[in-house]
């Protein structure tokens, strides 16, 4: 075997190896958005996933093209309602207004924990 018949029998390889790692990808994709979709009822699921089982190359073509737009529209939703959850929590942990701040620190300078100075410090940072 030449070096050229071995280099040519990698390219083929990591070749084939791209093309399965593509597969799988659409794959899971697809049987994600399967279990996505409400408007789909479990008789319809498990019909498409019997078809994936024991037709895979056909059925995920066929999903694709029947079912494409609306896999990428659910695919969108499911990312913005996962960025608002995120943004929600964030903004409920990490905002706290001057007002709640000075409130916590005259609690704080009334129960002896921190002196006058300390809350005027805080007063003014919150006020920034």
């Amino acid at each position: 075997m030449s070096i050229w018949e071995s280099f040519w029998a990698i390219i083929w390889w990591f070749f084939w190896a791209f093309v399965f790692i593509s597969y799988l990808m659409v794959l899971f994709g697809i049987i994600a958005d399967i279990f996505r979709d409400h408007a789909l009822n479990g008789w319809l699921k498990a019909i498409w996933m019997l078809f994936l089982v024991f037709v895979p190359f056909l059925t995920a073509l066929v999903y694709l093209i029947a079912r494409g737009n609306g896999m990428a529209e659910r695919s969108a939703s499911a990312v913005r309602d996962s960025q608002n959850a995120a943004d929600s929590y964030i903004r409920s942990v990490a905002t706290a207004s001057p007002s709640d701040e000075i409130e916590k620190a005259s609690k704080l300078l009334a129960a002896g924990t921190i002196t006058s100075e300390e809350f005027g410090a805080i007063k003014a940072r919150a006020l920034r």
